[in-house]
């Protein structure tokens, strides 16, 4: 019996590691980007019904599983204090719910590391949209692999 959403984060994670399953595998079967699709096996967004079976179908996932996935998550994975002032907060609301999504994707694409944040740069810009203007932040860090001594 499931009792959280851990366990199936936990059963989606050993199935694409046994598999050799990539993220952006998995993204074509749900049919959303990989960032959003690892978001969602990881536990951090709801699946349709069909998105889950065809998740399910790929991992060989149990009923139970897939029914896991189609429910809304309390989102945010990181235990710690939550900031008060609004703009942090919610920079500290995207690391909670993207967080270990960028974990997994840097990992996979990278290796064992760290993206620094010494050897970095953001460019934030505004974006005009008629439905309201939007922030656009683009951040670049350089690739630290850990070393093995």
């Amino acid at each position: 019996m499931i009792t959280s959403r851990t366990q199936v984060t936990e059963m989606v994670q050993s199935a694409k590691i046994l598999k050799g399953i990539k993220w952006s595998h998995i993204a074509e079967v749900v049919g959303q980007s990989k960032e959003w699709s690892t978001a969602a096996c990881l536990g951090q967004m709801a699946m349709t019904k069909q998105q889950a079976e065809a998740v399910g179908e790929l991992l060989e996932l149990t009923d139970e599983a897939i029914a896991w996935l189609q429910i809304v998550p309390y989102k945010g994975s990181l235990p710690t204090e939550v900031p008060t002032d609004p703009l942090i907060y919610r920079w500290y609301e995207l690391v909670s719910v993207y967080g270990t999504t960028l974990k997994e994707l840097i990992h996979e694409e990278f290796g064992d590391g760290i993206m620094s944040a010494i050897d970095f740069s953001m460019d934030l810009q505004r974006e005009n949209d008629p439905k309201g203007d939007r922030v656009s932040v683009v951040m670049s860090g350089k690739f630290l692999p850990y070393k093995m001594y």
